[in-house]
């Protein structure tokens, strides 16, 4: 699959459940015409048919290479980045929740659901196929809640994009990133405050923000309806080194308050 294919199939299935996302997107295209993305973002579990490792290939396969490896230990996670030669096709982020990690009663709760998951070869469609268990019951969802935020988002959302990001470096109308994130709001769009609502400086070559996810009904196995987060679109404002050299990765500490974006509460 050529990534302009899949960056288009992934954008469909994004807007299906972050509305957000395609009005905030007209908001620049409005004053900028074309939107460009800066990357993407998927969540998986570890320890699975589908973690990290076993989806490299598809990545690697589109062009793409490792940029670098993240670990997120108070989330218990671990990231790989990739970047692809043309630096006009968007970057790609995939983390994992390292189950092993977490609580016994975490960890078989997770279990009972991620051991419906078969062995099967996957194409580039699986990073919009959702749900490879059952629908969670509402007290399993609200039980790894209070460990893994990350981990209950997964187990109701599944394998799918989390975020695309604005390139802030690409707009013609601003090179803020506090007047960008200050048009969502004035939109009437929540940003995410963990660490302020800039996260990152000029100084570490890097500055992200977000929206808060979008939030929509879910009907749990057990039938109990409730709104849960689903997706959000991020902000970014790239920076030259002392060479000139607009800085392409990522940064840990960025990325942790970002991942808070999800957040249920």
């Amino acid at each position: 699959m050529t990534p302009n294919a899949f960056f288009d199939s992934l954008w469909q299935n994004y807007i299906d459940i972050t509305p957000q996302a395609e009005q905030i997107r007209q908001l620049f295209a409005a004053t900028d015409g074309e939107v460009i993305n800066d990357h993407v973002a998927f969540r998986t579990f570890a320890n699975t048919p589908l973690q990290l490792d076993n989806l490299i290939p598809l990545i690697l396969d589109m062009g793409y290479e490792v940029q670098g490896d993240y670990d997120f230990k108070a989330k218990k996670l671990r990231a790989k980045s990739f970047i692809h030669p043309d630096h006009t096709v968007p970057k790609i982020f995939i983390s994992e929740l390292l189950t092993d990690q977490l609580s016994d009663t975490a960890q078989a709760i997770i279990g009972k659901y991620t051991a419906e998951m078969k062995e099967q070869s996957v194409d580039h469609s699986v990073f919009w196929s959702g749900r490879h268990w059952s629908t969670p019951v509402w007290e399993d969802y609200q039980t790894v809640m209070e460990e893994s935020e990350y981990g209950a988002w997964l187990l109701a959302i599944g394998i799918r994009v989390n975020h695309f990001t604005v390139s802030i470096n690409h707009l013609t109308s601003t090179n803020s990133i506090q007047e960008v994130l200050q048009r969502v709001k004035d939109a009437g769009f929540a940003v995410n405050t963990v660490g302020g609502e800039v996260k990152g400086t000029p100084e570490s070559l890097l500055e992200q923000g977000s929206s808060m996810a979008d939030r929509m009904p879910f009907t749990f196995a057990d039938g109990q309806s409730h709104e849960i987060p689903t997706c959000f679109y991020e902000f970014a404002l790239r920076h030259p080194d002392s060479e000139g050299v607009v800085y392409q990765g990522f940064i840990e500490a960025n990325a942790d308050k970002i991942f808070e974006s999800t957040n249920a509460a």
